[in-house]
Protein backbone atom coordinates (compact mmCIF):
# COMPACT_ATOMS: atom_id res chain seq x y z
CA UNK A 1 0.00 0.00 0.00
CA UNK A 2 1.40 3.37 -0.94
CA UNK A 3 0.34 6.17 1.71
CA UNK A 4 0.75 9.93 0.28
CA UNK A 5 1.24 12.27 3.24
CA UNK A 6 0.17 16.28 2.22
CA UNK A 7 1.27 18.58 4.63
CA UNK A 8 2.47 22.58 4.85
CA UNK A 9 1.44 26.02 5.18
CA UNK A 10 -2.17 27.23 5.43
CA UNK A 11 -2.94 29.12 1.91
CA UNK A 12 -0.27 27.25 0.04
CA UNK A 13 -2.62 24.62 -1.87
CA UNK A 14 -2.94 21.33 0.11
CA UNK A 15 -6.35 21.12 -0.58
CA UNK A 16 -5.54 21.23 -4.33
CA UNK A 17 -3.62 18.85 -3.78
CA UNK A 18 -5.48 16.16 -2.23
CA UNK A 19 -7.93 16.98 -4.15
CA UNK A 20 -6.25 16.44 -7.16
CA UNK A 21 -4.99 12.82 -5.83
CA UNK A 22 -8.44 12.13 -5.45
CA UNK A 23 -9.68 12.58 -8.70
CA UNK A 24 -6.85 10.19 -9.53
CA UNK A 25 -8.75 7.66 -7.38
CA UNK A 26 -6.72 8.06 -4.07
CA UNK A 27 -8.54 7.65 -0.64
CA UNK A 28 -8.34 10.82 0.39
CA UNK A 29 -8.56 12.19 4.52
CA UNK A 30 -8.14 15.75 5.23
CA UNK A 31 -7.32 17.12 8.73
CA UNK A 32 -6.27 13.70 9.65
CA UNK A 33 -4.62 13.75 13.31
CA UNK A 34 -1.42 12.08 13.77
CA UNK A 35 -2.12 10.12 16.27
CA UNK A 36 -4.97 8.56 14.59
CA UNK A 37 -2.48 7.70 11.50
CA UNK A 38 -1.34 4.15 12.69
CA UNK A 39 -4.53 3.13 13.30
CA UNK A 40 -5.58 3.87 9.74
CA UNK A 41 -2.91 2.16 8.05
CA UNK A 42 -3.62 -1.49 10.46
CA UNK A 43 -7.63 -0.80 9.30
CA UNK A 44 -6.34 -0.34 5.71
CA UNK A 45 -3.79 -3.19 5.59
CA UNK A 46 -5.65 -5.96 7.55
CA UNK A 47 -9.27 -5.16 5.75
CA UNK A 48 -9.31 -3.72 2.73
CA UNK A 49 -6.45 -5.99 1.22
CA UNK A 50 -5.63 -4.99 -2.26
CA UNK A 51 -7.99 -2.65 -1.87
CA UNK A 52 -7.90 1.24 -2.20
CA UNK A 53 -4.10 0.93 -2.40
CA UNK A 54 -3.49 4.29 -2.88
CA UNK A 55 -4.17 6.43 0.22
CA UNK A 56 -3.24 9.84 0.43
CA UNK A 57 -3.73 12.16 4.15
CA UNK A 58 -3.82 16.04 4.41
CA UNK A 59 -1.96 16.64 7.88
CA UNK A 60 -2.27 20.39 8.94
CA UNK A 61 -0.66 22.26 12.34
CA UNK A 62 -3.80 21.80 14.14
CA UNK A 63 -2.52 18.62 15.35
CA UNK A 64 -1.28 18.27 18.89
CA UNK A 65 2.07 20.07 19.76
CA UNK A 66 3.48 16.80 21.15
CA UNK A 67 1.68 14.32 17.99
CA UNK A 68 3.81 17.13 15.36
CA UNK A 69 7.36 16.91 17.57
CA UNK A 70 7.30 12.73 17.25
CA UNK A 71 6.48 12.50 13.84
CA UNK A 72 9.84 11.74 12.82
CA UNK A 73 9.21 9.05 14.91
CA UNK A 74 5.88 8.11 13.62
CA UNK A 75 7.15 7.90 10.19
CA UNK A 76 9.95 5.37 11.17
CA UNK A 77 7.51 2.64 12.06
CA UNK A 78 4.87 3.35 9.13
CA UNK A 79 8.46 2.39 6.88
CA UNK A 80 8.48 -0.88 8.89
CA UNK A 81 5.49 -2.05 8.48
CA UNK A 82 5.61 -2.56 4.35
CA UNK A 83 3.63 0.31 3.56
CA UNK A 84 5.24 2.69 0.79
CA UNK A 85 5.27 6.88 2.61
CA UNK A 86 5.91 9.35 0.51
CA UNK A 87 5.65 13.33 1.56
CA UNK A 88 4.40 16.11 0.00
CA UNK A 89 5.28 19.36 1.54
CA UNK A 90 3.65 22.47 0.24
CA UNK A 91 5.24 26.24 1.43
CA UNK A 92 4.44 29.98 -0.03
CA UNK A 93 6.71 33.07 0.92
CA UNK A 94 4.83 35.34 3.47
CA UNK A 95 3.81 37.78 1.64
CA UNK A 96 2.19 35.62 -1.28
CA UNK A 97 0.23 33.59 1.79
CA UNK A 98 -0.67 37.25 3.45
CA UNK A 99 -2.15 37.84 0.21
CA UNK A 100 -3.87 35.04 -0.63
CA UNK A 101 -5.88 35.28 2.82
CA UNK A 102 -6.47 38.52 2.48
CA UNK A 103 -8.29 37.81 -1.59
CA UNK A 104 -10.16 35.09 -0.34
CA UNK A 105 -11.06 36.66 3.09
CA UNK A 106 -10.72 33.03 4.97
CA UNK A 107 -9.22 33.06 8.36
CA UNK A 108 -5.99 31.70 8.77
CA UNK A 109 -6.43 28.50 11.41
CA UNK A 110 -4.16 29.81 14.16
CA UNK A 111 -5.09 33.13 14.23
CA UNK A 112 -7.22 34.57 17.30
CA UNK A 113 -6.98 37.32 19.23
CA UNK A 114 -3.97 37.81 20.67
CA UNK A 115 -2.02 36.18 17.58
CA UNK A 116 -2.33 38.45 14.02
CA UNK A 117 -2.22 36.42 10.35
CA UNK A 118 1.43 37.47 10.12
CA UNK A 119 2.39 35.75 13.58
CA UNK A 120 -0.01 32.51 12.74
CA UNK A 121 2.14 31.81 9.33
CA UNK A 122 5.49 32.13 11.44
CA UNK A 123 3.89 30.02 14.30
CA UNK A 124 2.79 27.55 11.59
CA UNK A 125 6.18 26.88 10.33
CA UNK A 126 8.12 26.24 13.29
CA UNK A 127 5.33 23.85 14.60
CA UNK A 128 5.31 22.12 11.60
CA UNK A 129 8.92 21.96 10.97
CA UNK A 130 9.19 18.13 12.38
CA UNK A 131 6.92 16.98 8.94
CA UNK A 132 9.25 19.48 6.63
CA UNK A 133 12.45 17.95 7.23
CA UNK A 134 11.45 14.35 6.85
CA UNK A 135 9.64 15.44 3.52
CA UNK A 136 10.27 13.79 0.46
CA UNK A 137 8.99 16.72 -1.83
CA UNK A 138 8.76 20.29 -0.72
CA UNK A 139 7.12 22.70 -3.17
CA UNK A 140 7.20 26.41 -3.53
CA UNK A 141 3.60 27.09 -4.73
CA UNK A 142 4.71 31.27 -4.86
CA UNK A 143 4.90 31.69 -8.40
CA UNK A 144 2.14 28.54 -9.11
CA UNK A 145 -1.43 29.10 -10.31
CA UNK A 146 -4.10 26.28 -8.93
CA UNK A 147 -3.78 24.72 -12.78
CA UNK A 148 -0.09 24.43 -12.34
CA UNK A 149 -0.02 23.22 -9.21
CA UNK A 150 -2.64 20.09 -10.39
CA UNK A 151 -0.40 19.66 -13.26
CA UNK A 152 2.61 19.26 -11.07
CA UNK A 153 1.14 16.15 -8.75
CA UNK A 154 -0.21 14.49 -11.70
CA UNK A 155 3.14 14.42 -13.03
CA UNK A 156 5.71 14.06 -10.00
CA UNK A 157 3.37 11.94 -7.51
CA UNK A 158 1.59 9.83 -10.55
CA UNK A 159 4.08 8.37 -11.90
CA UNK A 160 2.93 4.57 -11.11
CA UNK A 161 4.17 3.31 -14.82
CA UNK A 162 7.60 4.02 -13.54
CA UNK A 163 9.91 2.79 -10.75
CA UNK A 164 12.49 5.61 -11.57
CA UNK A 165 13.12 8.59 -9.72
CA UNK A 166 10.84 11.87 -11.09
CA UNK A 167 13.30 15.17 -11.86
CA UNK A 168 11.91 18.33 -12.69
CA UNK A 169 14.23 20.80 -14.92
CA UNK A 170 12.78 24.33 -14.02
CA UNK A 171 13.49 27.72 -15.24
CA UNK A 172 13.43 31.28 -13.10
CA UNK A 173 14.48 34.73 -12.91
CA UNK A 174 16.72 35.58 -10.50
CA UNK A 175 14.77 38.65 -10.04
CA UNK A 176 11.41 37.16 -9.14
CA UNK A 177 12.93 34.82 -6.64
CA UNK A 178 15.16 32.03 -5.84
CA UNK A 179 13.33 28.67 -5.54
CA UNK A 180 13.02 26.92 -2.30
CA UNK A 181 12.11 23.51 -3.57
CA UNK A 182 15.23 22.80 -5.66
CA UNK A 183 17.92 20.18 -5.08
CA UNK A 184 20.22 21.66 -7.45
CA UNK A 185 20.63 25.45 -8.69
CA UNK A 186 22.68 26.46 -11.76
CA UNK A 187 23.33 30.53 -12.52
CA UNK A 188 23.31 31.34 -16.20
CA UNK A 189 23.70 35.14 -15.35
CA UNK A 190 27.48 34.89 -16.05
CA UNK A 191 26.77 34.06 -19.74
CA UNK A 192 25.68 36.61 -23.05
CA UNK A 193 22.73 37.93 -22.47
CA UNK A 194 20.26 38.28 -25.38
CA UNK A 195 18.25 40.97 -23.61
CA UNK A 196 21.07 43.23 -24.69
CA UNK A 197 20.32 42.24 -28.49
CA UNK A 198 17.49 44.84 -29.21
CA UNK A 199 15.90 42.34 -31.91
CA UNK A 200 15.95 39.44 -29.41
CA UNK A 201 14.46 41.23 -26.48
CA UNK A 202 10.96 40.07 -26.86
CA UNK A 203 11.64 36.24 -27.40
CA UNK A 204 12.73 33.61 -25.20
CA UNK A 205 14.80 30.54 -24.93
CA UNK A 206 12.92 28.68 -27.23
CA UNK A 207 12.52 30.75 -30.14
CA UNK A 208 14.84 29.99 -33.25
CA UNK A 209 16.72 33.05 -33.48
CA UNK A 210 17.66 32.99 -29.46
CA UNK A 211 18.49 29.74 -29.89
CA UNK A 212 21.32 30.23 -32.88
CA UNK A 213 22.42 33.08 -30.63
CA UNK A 214 23.38 31.21 -27.80
CA UNK A 215 24.70 28.44 -29.37
CA UNK A 216 27.11 30.83 -31.20
CA UNK A 217 28.79 31.45 -27.86
CA UNK A 218 31.85 29.40 -26.79
CA UNK A 219 30.58 29.69 -22.80
CA UNK A 220 27.28 28.98 -23.42
CA UNK A 221 28.65 25.38 -24.70
CA UNK A 222 30.96 24.70 -21.82
CA UNK A 223 28.19 25.18 -19.14
CA UNK A 224 25.88 23.26 -20.66
CA UNK A 225 28.44 20.35 -21.37
CA UNK A 226 29.88 20.43 -18.15
CA UNK A 227 26.31 20.74 -16.31
CA UNK A 228 25.01 17.67 -18.09
CA UNK A 229 28.24 16.08 -17.28
CA UNK A 230 27.81 16.41 -13.34
CA UNK A 231 24.17 15.66 -13.53
CA UNK A 232 24.90 12.18 -15.42
CA UNK A 233 27.43 11.46 -12.68
CA UNK A 234 25.56 12.38 -9.68
CA UNK A 235 21.55 12.09 -10.70
CA UNK A 236 21.75 7.88 -10.36
CA UNK A 237 23.94 7.91 -7.30
CA UNK A 238 21.07 9.79 -5.84
CA UNK A 239 18.64 7.64 -7.13
CA UNK A 240 20.24 4.63 -5.90
CA UNK A 241 19.40 6.32 -2.40
CA UNK A 242 16.00 5.82 -2.81
CA UNK A 243 15.08 9.42 -3.65
CA UNK A 244 11.95 9.56 -5.60
CA UNK A 245 11.88 13.24 -6.74
CA UNK A 246 14.50 16.04 -7.97
CA UNK A 247 14.17 19.35 -8.91
CA UNK A 248 16.68 21.02 -10.76
CA UNK A 249 16.73 24.51 -11.50
CA UNK A 250 18.39 27.25 -13.87
CA UNK A 251 18.19 30.69 -13.45
CA UNK A 252 19.45 33.69 -15.34
CA UNK A 253 18.05 37.82 -14.39
CA UNK A 254 14.90 37.53 -15.57
CA UNK A 255 14.29 33.62 -16.97
CA UNK A 256 13.26 34.26 -20.39
CA UNK A 257 16.23 33.73 -22.09
CA UNK A 258 19.44 32.06 -21.11
CA UNK A 259 17.81 29.64 -18.43
CA UNK A 260 14.85 28.92 -21.03
CA UNK A 261 17.60 27.96 -23.48
CA UNK A 262 19.72 25.45 -20.66
CA UNK A 263 16.27 24.17 -19.41
CA UNK A 264 15.42 22.91 -23.15
CA UNK A 265 18.79 21.23 -23.65
CA UNK A 266 18.83 19.33 -20.13
CA UNK A 267 15.73 18.27 -20.66
CA UNK A 268 15.98 17.11 -24.31
CA UNK A 269 18.90 15.62 -23.17
CA UNK A 270 18.12 13.78 -20.00
CA UNK A 271 14.63 12.63 -21.78
CA UNK A 272 16.12 10.59 -24.08
CA UNK A 273 17.96 8.45 -21.29
CA UNK A 274 15.21 8.47 -18.54
CA UNK A 275 11.92 8.07 -17.69
CA UNK A 276 9.68 10.40 -15.32
CA UNK A 277 11.56 13.36 -16.81
CA UNK A 278 9.78 16.95 -16.76
CA UNK A 279 10.17 20.31 -18.13
CA UNK A 280 8.50 24.13 -16.52
CA UNK A 281 9.52 27.44 -17.30
CA UNK A 282 8.17 29.37 -13.75
CA UNK A 283 8.25 33.07 -15.41
CA UNK A 284 6.80 31.89 -18.89
CA UNK A 285 2.88 32.24 -18.97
Amino acid sequence: MKLIIISGLSGSGKSIALNTLEDLNYYCIDNMPIGMLSSLVNQLQTEWGKQNQHVAVGIDARNNLSDLEHFPSLLKDLEQSNLIVEIIYLEADDTTLLKRFSETRRRHPLTNENQSLSDAIKTERKLLYPIASQTDLIVDTTHTNIYELRDMIRSRVISETSESMSVLFQSFGFKHGTPTDADFIFDTRCLPNPHWETSLRALTGRDKKVIEYLETQPWVQEMRDQIVSFLDTWIPRFEKENRTYMTIAIGCTGGQHRSVYMTEILHQHFVKSRENVILRHRELT
